[in-house]
């Protein structure tokens, strides 16, 4: 019991992060990729639903991560003036 309390409890003192589900369209830097997520949001106007994709460069200490993976990412520091998110897990090679 007192293991979960311990691993949670600086989570809550931080706040809520954020995390994406995307795919690593660029491996090529290193210890960084580029993740590409897909959301789908009602249009504005029309409320038809449209996928909308974005970037984001994420962190990868260990350069596991290859071109085409699916990826876990959760928001972080700011780490250089691009990277403000990081790698959690590879979820499908």
């Amino acid at each position: 019991m007192s293991d979960t309390a311990t691993t949670t409890a600086p989570a809550a003192s931080r706040g809520i992060r954020k995390t994406l589900v995307g795919e690593v369209v660029s491996d090529k830097m290193d210890k960084t990729v580029v993740v590409r997520t897909v959301s789908r949001v009602p249009h504005p106007r029309f409320g038809k639903i449209v996928k909308h994709t974005a970037k984001f460069h994420a962190h990868d200490e260990k350069n596991e991560a290859k071109t085409g993976d699916k990826v876990r990412i959760t928001e972080t520091r700011p780490l250089s003036k691009t990277k403000r998110w990081r790698l959690v897990e590879v979820l499908k090679h």
